[in-house]
């Protein structure tokens, strides 16, 4: 298919997925494609999928639909997650075209030279055992953040998730590697930098490990801001968390997946640390950084969760001083340890408690935003306008909306709050 030239992307899922696509649309544009935005019409259509709610399949089945409507005529290719753990559900879609499971994402470009339309779907993928290699990756959308993969893959095994099978084992970036990224990013004019990967805290081989690698950071001139994006409890040291209290570069602002209140279900979930351990890390943190935001990854509804042990969750959850939740509902996984797992919590019951976890994270949100009003804090203003506004984000992760002035995009402004 030489003669087509125009491409658009859509991404489902994780701030690694907006990585990927970021990095597979410039090695296509750099192959002489153009880029076309999703809503527009263009001869291929890539969806970068996920795989960690059911909603995430629905959601490609809909824009395979959508594509189907107004471009039959295109071609359609799935990649991500989802690609690797159910390609031939995929490829039974129709209106696709190609399905590129983990270990031909990065050879996207040749796959689609040898496109042509037939009655079924190719099929490029492999079992994830074989997927070893590390492909850099980083968003460049607008130049003000920045989401940087440093590691990939995962060799834990948490008895509720897919991702290992959808990524395979733990792989990193070299420190020399991200560094030379990270001054070219800096050339480009980036100024701020989100650190992701699927299991963050497990980065380095050959010796290396995450906290070298946020030193060597914090040293690289031009880059303004770092953010450590999820980092499990476990693996998110009293020395990293020094060190960010004391950077001016790393800013107090940590995420780090929780799940369960409940000692109980976090070890039928097989999580690497107990409730205690969470708070420990938590109390650090405050005590050295009193105004460090601090969001939480949490699962309701898991197999044989009691009433007892989801007030568990919701008192733990209450007394910490956090700023905000992620409340995921969960659900089933082909494949999954969790299946075998105790008495099915009703979908109904698993919606409420989402329900009232949402609400607790609302009234921590507002109570953490109110603690800093009145506070001079420094805001990186991002470049895209909506009704003539602008948004922004303190270093400690308070989203702040002000009527749109070109003269601060991409820039830090000290904004009394």
């Amino acid at each position: 298919m030489a003669e087509s030239r125009t491409i658009a992307f859509h991404t489902l899922g994780c701030k690694l997925n907006f990585s990927e696509s970021s990095s597979l649309s410039r090695m296509l544009e750099a192959e002489g494609f153009e880029k076309k935005e999703f809503e527009e019409d263009a001869d291929v259509y890539v969806i970068n999928t996920c795989s960690v709610t059911d909603n995430a399949d629905k959601e490609c089945r809909q824009l395979v639909r959508r594509i189907q409507r107004r471009s039959p005529e295109s071609f359609v290719v799935i990649t991500g997650c989802y690609a690797q753990l159910k390609p031939k559900e995929i490829a039974s879609i129709p209106g696709v075209d190609l399905v590129l499971g983990a270990s031909e994402k990065f050879n996207i470009a040749s796959h689609i030279r040898e496109l042509t339309k037939s009655d079924s779907a190719k099929i490029c993928s492999c079992d994830i055992e074989e997927v070893s290699t590390f492909h850099s990756s980083w968003s460049m959308n607008d130049r003000t953040r920045t989401f940087l993969k440093v590691q990939d893959g995962c060799d834990y095994n948490c008895s509720f998730c897919t991702i290992p099978m959808a990524r395979g084992k733990s792989r990193s970036d070299s420190m020399a590697n991200v560094l030379n990224t990270v001054q070219g990013l800096a050339a480009e004019g980036a100024k701020e930098i989100v650190l992701t990967g699927v299991n963050l805290g497990d980065f380095g081989e050959n010796g290396e490990d995450f906290f070298s690698l946020v030193k060597e950071l914090d040293k690289v001139d031009g880059i303004q801001r770092y953010r450590i994006s999820s980092i499990e409890p476990n693996l998110l040291t009293n020395e990293i968390i020094e060190f960010v209290a004391n950077s001016d570069r790393f800013m107090p602002h940590f995420h780090i997946p929780l799940q369960s209140g409940s000692n109980k279900i976090l070890g039928a979930m097989r999580r690497r640390y107990k409730r205690e351990l969470y708070a420990e890390r938590v109390s650090l943190i405050k005590t050295l950084m009193p105004h460090c935001a601090i969001g939480v990854d949490v699962i309701v509804g898991f197999p044989g969760e009691t009433e007892e042990e989801f007030k568990e969750t919701f008192d733990f959850l209450h007394a910490l001083d956090i700023s905000y939740l992620h409340v995921f509902t969960y659900s089933e996984r082909d494949n999954t340890h969790a299946l075998t797992l105790g008495q099915v919590v009703p979908m109904q019951i698993r919606h409420e408690r989402n329900k009232t976890l949402r609400n607790l994270s609302y009234m921590k949100n507002q109570f953490f935003t109110e603690q800093h009003k009145g506070q001079t804090r420094k805001v990186l203003f991002e470049g895209h306008c909506k009704n003539d506004m602008m948004e922004g984000y303190t270093d400690n992760y308070i989203k702040v909306t002000t009527p749109f002035r070109q003269e601060w995009v991409n820039q830090v402004i000290d904004w009394t709050l």
